[in-house]
Order: C-alpha cells, then structure tokens, then sequence
C-alpha cells in the first residue's frame, strides 16, 4: 500500500471511528423529556457542567473557527477580536431569557411571541430560524469537507455527506439528551486539539510580533469589528441551538452557564485566530481556508489534529441543529397549531432531521461561501433585539413586532441582492456597506418596534388578549 493511501486510510478511519464513539456515548432517549429537553431517564434536568459545556462547544461551530483564523490572516488579531465579540452574544442572550422567565413566565421564544406578539410573530421567527438551522447544516458539514478534498471533489463531498450521516445517526438516537453528553467529550477533544494546534505555531512568534499585525482603522478590520458589536443584540436569539439551552434548568444555572460558556467561547475564538496571524506572519498563500492551508504545509500530524478539531466543532453543532429542528417541528409548530402531538412529536422529530440532513448539504455540493451565513443571516434578525431586550418598555404590540422584524429581514435580504445605496458605507472598507446597513437598520428597527407601542398607549405592557 502506497504512503499516501496510508494516510487517507487514517482520516477515513478516523472519521468512522468519532461516528462510533458518539453513537456508543449517545444514549437512547424514548421519553419527550429526554428527546426535546435533555432529561436524563429519571426525568432530571442536564448537570450544569454539562449545560456550559454544551453551550459552548455547540457555539464553536467549525465554520466559526475556519472563519476565526481566516479573518486572523487577512486583519490580525483585530480581525480575530471582530469573530470573537459575536460570542458575546452568550451572556446577552442569557440575561434577555433569564428576565422573559422570571417577569413573564416564558417556556420558549416561540411560545412567547405567541402569547406577546400573536401567531404571526411566532410563524415568522419560526420560518427565520428554520432558515439558520438550515444555513447550520451546509457551512458545517462544508468545512469537514474541506479536510478531505477540494470543494466539489468527490472526497470533499463523500467525506462532508459521511460526517453527516454519522451525527444524523446519534441524533436520531437521543434528541437533544444526546447533543447534550456528546458535547462534552467534544469540547474536551476540542480543548485538547486547539491546545496541540497553538502549541505548533505560537512559540515562532512574540507577542509584540503577533500585535504588530493589527491596524486600529476602519478599512483594516474594525468595520466588522463594529458590525459583530451591533449583531450581538440580536444574533443569539435567531439560533435555537442556543436559545433552546435556556429553557432546560434553574434560570440562575442557566445565566451562569451562558455567562461562562460565552466567555470561553470568546476566547476560543480569539486564540484560534492566531493561527491565521501567525499564516500572515509567516507569508502563508491567502485561501478561504486558513486552517486547513496552514496544517497541510506543517505535515500529516498538524494536519490530522485540525481535522480532529474540525470535526469536533462541527459535529457538536450539527447534532445540535437536529435536535433543534426536532424540537422546533415536532413540539413547537403544533403548538402553535393548538396541537400537542405527545410521543409522536419524536417521530416528527426525527423525520425532519432526515429531510434537513438531505437538504441542507445543498449549498455545499453548491460551493457556497460560508462566512455569509454568518454575517448575512446577522443583518436580517437586526429586528429581534428590540423585540426581546425592549419588551416591557412599551405596551408590545403585533405591529410592532413586524415593523421591526421586517425591516431587518428586508434589509438583509437588499444587502444580500446589491441594493443597498453606497451612500449608507460607513468607511471605506470591505465591511463598510455591512456596517452601515446594521447600524442604520438597527435604528429603524428601534423605532419601529417602539413607535406603535407609544401611540397605542403609554400604560406598562401587558399581554394581548
């Protein structure tokens, strides 16, 4: 056997050999507790070093960290610090659910714009969110692809649609009870590769040499560092995968564990972008994937521990999507139809992973751009920070709320289109348009959510009737 069939033997082997660990630490969930809420099988809620550390390795996604070094490359540690302030978005989102619990008795975002909002508001988050978990299916399983062969290779695609099929597989087993136990042997197998990544390439340089790529100016990565400070208000509340963890223990065990797991989580980011510093430093050829670039020209070894990385991050996050598209289509969407579907909720569940497991790998046999599902799907739920953090400063009505949702999701989807006038660019840098969108958007949001409640009436809200 020739050297090079070896070695992707090894990376075959490997991919296999995570699917069978996670499906032997998955547990079978069979109750609805379980399935949806991640119960153990006396019905307790998860631990709550399990809850942290689920929340934060299921915000590692691998399109995050690929993203995290790619921006290291191109404006240093500025751009690494822009990727990373979007965790910040962890202890916001937990103060925001913490407050909807305890003042207004939420159990869901969704069921809380229906009781708040009305239907409408609840089908629209509903559809905004779909469209992120579908967004979560191909920007993840595209960058494990990555490891294994060129976009659109038959190995990029074979090895993206196997990683897949292996976390499909455990999902289907326990629902989020699974994603929960799984998460924590994936962040400890994370910790320990970024650790062994950091370890090859941080002592080259000093930390003079690593400061020195950074540039404090508009043009030089600060714009998105900008744009990520305007996103936080509102990116954590469109991505169930977090969201969904703030429902499921003790509200004061909840806001700690998103306040820890977003502060790790920042920075982990921030030390991953490192790694596209030091790709900068060293001349290393610009690619749309820093990482794997960078691991490739240090040998086999490096190379194996990114995949190990990679696939640690993106497996985390996608087992965590299905259990929220479960959760979102078997329990959630009846809801709101006035339906409860008891246990056959888990077999809706689980027929709607398989359907986005199948779908959602579209746009990465497509070759589409994963840094757009980040920042893109960002400006088109501008609208839902007022929503959640200003809710009770004004009565809350139904016009409100789609004042301030549509208009984000118009302007995003005008951005995405070219619409956009130039004269909205903030600077005059790649993210200046970007910027200028979200903090003039994020205005009219405002305005649009709290004008209807002030002309309605200037009483403390209540709910609608």
């Amino acid at each position: 056997m020739q050297p090079n069939s070896v070695i992707g033997l090894l990376f075959w082997g490997f991919l296999l050999l995570y699917g069978v660990l996670m499906v032997l630490l998955s547990p079978r969930a069979v109750t609805v507790g379980g399935f949806f809420n991640g119960e153990d099988s006396q019905g307790r809620s998860a631990a709550p070093w399990l809850l942290t550390s689920s929340i934060f390795i299921s915000w590692i996604f691998a399109k995050s960290v690929t993203n995290a070094a790619n921006l290291g490359a191109s404006y240093g540690l500025v751009g690494g610090l822009a990727y990373a302030t979007y965790w910040l978005s962890i202890p916001l989102a937990g103060f925001v659910i913490y407050r909807l619990r305890r003042r207004y008795a939420a159990t869901s975002l969704v069921s809380f714009l229906s009781s708040h909002y009305g239907r409408g508001a609840a089908l629209a988050f509903s559809a905004a969110i779909l469209i992120r978990l579908f967004n979560e299916v191909w920007s993840n399983t595209a960058v494990v692809g990555g490891y294994y062969g060129d976009a659109g290779s038959l190995e990029f695609i074979g090895a993206a649609l196997l990683f897949t099929a292996v976390t499909l597989a455990y999902s289907l087993r326990g629902g989020l009870r699974s994603s929960i136990l799984t998460d924590a042997a994936q962040a400890a197998i994370f910790i320990v590769a970024l650790i062994w990544v950091l370890g090859l390439v941080l002592p080259q340089h000093s930390a003079q040499e690593l400061a020195s790529t950074s540039h404090w100016a508009l043009d030089a990565g600060v714009d998105l560092l900008l744009v990520a400070g305007l996103q936080i208000f509102s990116y954590g509340f469109h991505d169930p995968v977090l969201t969904d963890r703030g429902f499921i223990s003790e509200e004061r065990t909840m806001r700690r564990s998103f306040v820890i797991a977003g502060v790790l989580g920042f920075g982990a980011i921030l030390a991953f972008s490192l790694i596209g510093v030091h790709a900068q430093l060293t001349g290393l050829a610009a690619s749309d994937n820093v990482p794997a670039a960078l691991a490739k020209s240090l040998g086999v070894a490096a190379l194996m521990v990114m995949t190990v990385v990679m696939v640690s991050a993106a497996g985390s996050t996608l087992d965590s999507t299905f259990s929220s598209l479960a959760k979102l289509a078997g329990r959630e969407l009846p809801s709101l139809a006035g339906r409860d579907l008891g246990q056959k909720a888990i077999g809706v569940g689980m027929a709607v992973m398989v359907l986005f497991a199948l779908l959602g790998n579209l746009p990465m046999i497509a070759g589409t751009d994963i840094l757009k599902a980040t920042t893109i799907s960002g400006t088109m739920v501008i609208g839902l920070a007022p929503v959640f953090i200003l809710h009770g400063l004004v009565r809350p009505t139904r016009l409100g709320f789609h004042l301030s949702f549509w208009i984000g999701l118009l302007l995003g989807l005008a951005l995405t289109f070219g619409w956009i006038p130039s004269s909205w660019a903030i600077g005059e840098g790649k993210y200046a348009l970007l910027l200028g969108t979200n903090l003039y958007g994020l205005l009219l949001c405002i305005l649009g959510y709290l004008l209807p409640g002030l002309i309605h009436s200037t009483a403390p809200a209540r709910r609608l009737s």
